[in-house]
């Protein structure tokens, strides 16, 4: 069974594998990280470690029985109990109501864990996929998101207001304000 797991150093190998081995199907919807992530990859990686440890981020992995990542899925720039919400699943498990789940899942961390009250997130006009994961989980369309937010692509922003019922008729917080 798949874990959700809070993204630690000896992640490293197996979030890099995650990525390479899904750049082009990720490529297809959002924007290519390009090779100077891959070529400054653990640079990059202590960053997110050291922006997670400062309290600013939150990062997870969604981790298979045998180590491999089959998402991330990451709580960004938290401050005054808001987050952004960014997320990717691989691509052998799309379609599969894994980042669905999964996005639940940090949906109520966010609001347990980080005491978090509000989720936003930005998906490119031609994500469908990802627009029906934050629909189901509960989000809400609140406006466009410009070239600058996605990339170069347009889009909508969507947020969560995770004190609200949610998609399973209850609060994330369950009576926490």
């Amino acid at each position: 069974m798949p874990e959700l797991q809070r993204l630690r150093a000896d992640h490293a190998s197996a979030v890099l594998a995650f990525e390479l081995a899904n750049r082009a199907y990720f490529a297809a919807s959002i924007s290519d990280r390009g090779d100077d992530f891959f070529d400054r990859f653990t640079d990059r990686y202590d960053a997110l470690l050291a922006e997670q440890e400062a309290g600013i981020c939150a990062f997870h992995v969604l981790v298979a029985e045998d180590g491999a990542i089959l998402g991330r899925f990451n709580l960004i720039d938290m401050e005054d109990r808001a987050a952004v919400l960014g997320y990717r699943v691989a691509q052998h498990v799309a379609g599969r109501g894994v980042a669905t789940a999964t996005v639940r899942e940090v949906c109520r961390l966010a609001a347990s864990r980080h005491r978090l009250r509000t989720l936003r997130a930005a998906t490119a006009h031609k994500n469908v996929a990802s627009q029906k994961v934050l629909t189901k989980a509960g989000f809400v369309p609140i406006g466009p998101a410009g070239p600058a937010d996605l990339g170069g692509k347009p889009g909508t922003w969507y947020e969560l207001d995770l004190r609200s019922p949610s998609v399973g008729g209850s609060s994330f917080l369950g009576g926490v304000g």
